[in-house]
């Protein structure tokens, strides 16, 4: 008589119960308890980030500064429901897909410039002192 794998299988499982080891039960919770876990750490919060996203290409319109998902800079210039052409110089236009839209353009902060202002003052009187 062959050996089948189900045998094998079923030879584990009682096996492992005589032994006091867990039983379906506990094999079946344990595996749910780790699916649970992934839906919580990995699936919930991508759909909230698609979800966003999907929500700031559907707000796009003429004139927003925006950023793709390849770093280049502009300008909307025109926009229909899967193309998106951006001003990304004077006079200078390229077609994206409306997908590829990573973000608005974040805005400078004033607090920023002065920092970078300060930034160059330290460096300037580096040079003085030298």
């Amino acid at each position: 008589m062959p050996f089948m794998p189900t045998q094998v299988v079923q030879a584990l499982l009682t096996e492992g119960e005589a032994a006091g080891g867990m039983g379906i039960w506990d094999l079946a919770i344990q595996i749910g308890l780790i699916i649970l876990i992934f839906y919580l750490l990995l699936i919930r919060p991508q759909q909230k980030r698609t979800k966003e996203h999907q929500k700031m290409l559907d707000g796009l319109k003429r004139g927003d500064e925006v950023i793709t998902s390849g770093g280049i800079y502009g300008k909307i210039t025109a926009i229909t429901d899967f193309v998106v052409t951006l001003e990304v110089a004077p006079e200078v236009r390229i077609k994206i897909q409306r997908s590829q839209v990573a973000g608005l353009k974040p805005e400078e902060t004033p607090a920023k410039d002065k920092e970078k202002d300060a930034g160059k003052g330290k460096e300037n009187n580096a040079k003085e002192k030298d």
